[in-house]
């Protein structure tokens, strides 16, 4: 069985910026950038809101749909 892996988009409150990453278990680590366990651009930031997040089975479906 595939690994799942989720694309996703977070913002701040004032949606004045974006973060885009890639992670193994979304739910984890929307928890730490909400809660301020990630240190650097997210907690500098203020980026809690998630706007988005696809979900593939493959790492080389997620460079081929977001390139």
């Amino acid at each position: 069985m595939d690994k799942l892996y989720s694309v996703y988009i977070m913002t701040n409150k004032n949606d004045t910026v974006l973060y885009t990453w890639v992670t193994n278990n979304l739910k984890r680590r929307v928890y730490e950038h909400r809660e301020k366990r990630v240190e650097g651009f997210t907690k500098k930031y203020n980026v809690t809101k998630l706007v988005i997040a696809r979900v593939f089975s493959e790492a080389i479906s997620i460079l081929r749909d977001i390139s």
